[in-house]
């Protein structure tokens, strides 16, 4: 009997634990739903709107944030430039945000070099000779755990560096910290304004008793700094290293024009850089950049991407492979072919404007997305650029009055059209991956040893070897660099007998293609 009791108590229990809980449901309820009347029974006005966006932005800074962890947790709003900073050595040669992230920088970097084992072999192997002693390298690229590797693989190889900033939004405050701790003189940090960009530069470039011979570039704005507004150093530069589209594309209109008075080496048409970083890379940061953005589920969205270069082809491999319904644009017939055989719809842009979800720049022009279409777009449209140039789409005609922009989360901002519709743009039309996340650091071990091999090839050409004129890497480094990546994967590479190697025309260590090939 007590047995039973016992049961019949925990029934009569659990009875009123149900009831008790149902009460107080239906009371949560109730007041929910008082407050959410409350709350929004109108819509928020303008300024309600921002200060709500502005929470938002505060709260997902932490968790969207991009690359670096600690980038943007500081509330200290006083510009780098207005600051006096001095690190333990007691230089206050640089400008960064905050010195004192140089330990975390450190670990960042400490990371990287684990999944750049290439870079750091070529760095052991070198350090001995010193075959960049002598150089003065001055370079403007993005500021990441893994180009820090890069400047200090050429500090170890002998040379002088001075560096910046080639996008105002990708620099890890904490990186450049961390090198300026080490004595490379760094002027950066990330939400830089125009005026701080080409201030930097500046800065990196006229420093007394100092004249670089050499220039590292991705985008051409150093180069065109240096040929612009100090011509005397221009001339006895001896050579240019470039990595972007935009750059090599400045660099053969300079060589054109007859003003390239300087050797200079199109690392961004190698094979090492288009196949790997352009591609493999893009493959990937894409959707890692409008998923940390957006949260976007690719599934059964219009897409239509701008353009079927390398960066088109990742871009479009990757967004079908999640299910995206995605069309391209092309101005070249071969692309636009391989587009099609690769199962894409070629269009022109303002053909299907009105049904896209996202819209995908990567073609290094400008004004790929005027406002005209930018009107037409439907909302909740999503607009963002791949190339390396702000060019793409054209955001300045966004800041008019009749607009009105949110920043809803870091780089990501709302732009509403007087009749409430709303296109969301990402990084204000910059490079999106290095703005707003991350992108594989093995895949810039790659174009990093590229870049590495370029600058001791020019420095330490005879001369005569190069011209003033632009150059491809030669076909040997390319294989080189991919030959130290191999061991990564465990691969093992089959060697031609003396036999096939004469059957073939070919030295039996290469290089194996002809510089006309195409992988």
């Amino acid at each position: 009997m007590a047995h039973k009791h016992g049961h019949g108590k925990e029934r009569h229990s659990s009875v009123v634990c149900r009831r008790n809980l149902k009460d107080r449901t239906a009371e949560a309820i109730q007041f929910a739903n008082t407050e959410d009347k409350q709350e929004f029974s109108k819509y928020p006005t303008k300024a309600g709107r921002r200060s709500l966006s502005r929470s938002i932005s505060q709260s997902s800074t932490d968790s969207y944030s991009s690359a670096a962890s600690y980038t943007d947790s500081s509330d200290d709003e006083t510009s780098p430039r207005d600051k006096a900073q001095v690190n333990t050595q007691g230089s206050s040669d640089f400008c960064v945000k905050n010195i004192k992230q140089a330990e975390f920088g450190r670990r960042e970097i400490e990371i990287a070099e684990q999944d750049m084992s290439a870079l750091i072999s070529l760095r052991k192997r070198a350090q001995g000779e010193k075959p960049l002693a002598g150089a003065k390298i001055v370079g403007c690229t993005h500021i990441t755990a893994q180009t820090a590797v890069l400047i200090e693989t050429l500090v170890a190889l002998g040379a002088q560096c001075r560096w910046t900033a080639c996008n105002i939004y990708s620099t890890q405050n904490e990186v450049a910290a961390a090198l300026a701790e080490t004595g490379v003189p760094v002027f950066a940090w990330k939400g830089e304004s125009e005026d701080d960009f080409w201030w930097c530069i500046d800065r990196c470039v006229n420093r007394e008793g100092w004249q670089a011979n050499m220039i590292l570039d991705d985008g051409g704005d150093l180069t065109h700094w240096v040929y612009k507004k100090y011509p005397s150093v221009f001339k006895k530069v001896r050579g240019i290293v470039e990595e972007s589209v935009t750059g090599v594309h400045r660099l053969y209109q300079l060589s054109k024009a007859g003003k390239l008075c300087v050797p200079a080496m199109n690392v961004n048409d190698s094979v090492t850089k288009q196949k790997f970083d352009n591609l493999y890379c893009c493959r990937e940061s894409i959707l890692d950049g409008l998923k940390r953005t957006t949260d976007i589920m690719f599934g059964g969205k219009q897409v239509v991407v701008c353009g079927y270069g390398e960066v088109g082809k990742g871009c479009c491999t990757a967004l079908k492979a999640l299910g995206a319904i995605v069309c391209i644009t092309e101005i070249d017939p071969i692309c636009a072919l391989q587009a099609c055989m690769d199962g894409f719809r070629v269009v022109k842009l303002s053909e299907v404007i009105r049904q896209m979800d996202v819209v995908i720049t990567c073609t290094g022009n400008k004004n790929v997305v005027t406002r005209e279409q930018l009107d037409r777009m439907k909302n909740g449209c999503i607009v963002c650029n791949m190339g390396h140039s702000n060019t793409e789409i054209d955001v300045a005609s966004l800041r008019s009055p009749e607009l009105t922009w949110e920043r809803v989360r870091s780089q990501v901002d709302h732009i509403i059209w007087p009749d409430g519709k709303r296109v969301v743009l990402l990084a204000e039309g910059r490079l999106l991956n290095l703005s707003c996340s991350t992108v594989p650091t093995f895949v810039l071990s790659i174009t990093a040893t590229t870049q590495a091999l370029a600058v001791i090839e020019l420095f330490n050409a005879p001369e005569g070897r190069y011209k003033q004129d632009v150059y491809l890497l030669p076909k040997k480094m390319d294989e080189y660099v991919a030959s130290l990546h191999l061991p990564n994967f465990d691969a093992h590479l089959t060697e031609l007998s003396d036999e096939q190697a004469k059957y073939m025309g070919l030295n039996k260590n290469g290089p194996f293609k002809p510089n006309y090939y195409r992988y």
